[in-house]
């Protein structure tokens, strides 16, 4: 079985989804499968330094790098258009036996699917979301536009829909798209236990012992929800805790938030540490107490299952949507997207401190049963058997 996954970047700046990728294909490799990457150079406003138009080692990933066009209008850089990746896909689409596509409103995921249908070649689309509501009404006029030119016909004539959670599937059902869908999670790649995380974490931080630490780890964008967790943080400075802002963005944005932290007066208790990766960010997430993501919509949320798996609780607005499996197997809390609602369910959290060691020693049992790639790689081969057969 020979399996081309394409996406338009692989970028860590790309967040989660980019890097389950590597992830996944990685596991299918593990299971037998011929499987690889084909994507471009993007790497946010700059480029990756990769060979490009060969099949390469990428992180142990063999993966196929194809020129983005770069111009200076960002939106025009952001679509990641690539006249080698064309040609490549073109000549090339017919030598494997399913395409993998990952995103949409995107050209190489478009072109994929395009080409993938011209040449009859059958192919699964993994939308990251974009199918959501929230993320429908960002510039809604263009992607409905989109949609009707090319996207919905492309979605249609795949074999399948890969979604991640049931409300992002529920969420899609809107556009009645003809395709059958399925939903199979990201996985998780266990990090090694860190020793005395907690003492090790506040040690590097350079706060007291007992200092309950507040971790939001994510890309730095309006979506995530940083107006109201910051809102809503300043409602408690009569609490002692420490937050801890893990991520970068635009840095248009990040003064935004600089100004947020600052007008809410939280900026003497938050450490903002930037874009973390490795030892740093496991230390993060296995030394927290408790991990906060209050986006407007996230089709899965990478970051929350991390936190899970180190043995640390989430607090989730019900835009993620892992939100129901949180309230379902009591590993986290769920709260409305409004900063009164937010502060009122930290102000408990902060009282109830042997609880969030409860729910996090529960979470890391359910997410070491539920969500390793290992496992989730076996019932993608099966997926792509079915797919393929059928």
């Amino acid at each position: 079985m020979k399996i081309l996954h394409v996406i338009p970047s692989i970028a860590l700046v790309r967040g989660g989804p980019s890097q389950a990728v590597l992830a996944m294909v990685k596991a299918l490799m593990y299971q037998g499968i011929n499987a690889e990457i084909v994507t471009t150079n993007d790497n946010g406003n700059n480029l990756l330094d990769v060979s490009l138009g060969i099949k390469t080692e990428y992180k142990c990933v063999p993966v196929r790098f194809f020129a983005r066009y770069s111009p200076k209008i960002h939106s025009v850089r952001e679509f990641a258009f690539s006249g080698q990746l064309t040609h490549w896909l073109w000549h090339n689409v017919t030598n494997y036996d399913l395409i993998h596509v990952h995103a949409i409103f995107s050209y190489p995921s478009t072109a994929a699917m395009f080409i993938a249908r011209l040449k009859d070649i059958p192919y699964i689309c993994r939308p990251l979301g974009q199918l959501c509501h929230w993320s429908l009404q960002q510039g809604y006029q263009k992607k409905r536009a989109y949609l009707g030119l090319i996207e919905k016909a492309n979605l249609n004539a795949s074999k399948a829909l890969h979604f991640t959670t049931k409300q992002e599937q529920k969420e899609a059902d809107n556009l009645n798209l003809k395709s059958t869908s399925f939903i199979l999670p990201h996985g998780i790649s266990i990090p090694v236990p860190i020793p005395e995380a907690r003492i090790k974490l506040r040690n590097k931080l350079q706060v007291a012992d007992n200092e309950t630490i507040i971790l939001f780890l994510a890309r730095l964008h309006p979506k995530k929800g940083l107006d109201y967790l910051i809102s809503a943080l300043g409602k408690l400075t009569h609490k002692s805790f420490i937050f801890v802002l893990a991520g970068n963005g635009d840095p248009g944005y990040e003064i935004e938030v600089e100004n947020l932290l600052h007008q809410h007066n939280i900026s003497a208790c938050t450490h903002r540490v930037g874009f973390v990766q490795g030892e740093y960010k496991n230390l993060l997430l296995q030394g927290a107490d408790i991990f906060a993501l209050t986006s407007h919509s996230e089709n899965f949320g990478v970051a929350v299952i991390e936190a899970l798996a180190a043995g640390i609780p989430a607090l989730i607005t019900p835009g993620v949507a892992l939100a129901s499996i949180l309230e379902q197997e009591q590993i986290g809390y769920v709260t409305n997207l409004n900063s009164d609602a937010i502060a009122s369910s930290f102000e408990y959290c902060l009282n109830n401190l042997p609880e969030l060691k409860e729910k996090g020693d529960r979470a890391k049992k359910f997410i070491l049963e539920n969500y390793t790639w290992n496992s989730i790689a076996l019932k993608l081969v099966d997926t792509y058997q079915g797919v393929i057969n059928s």
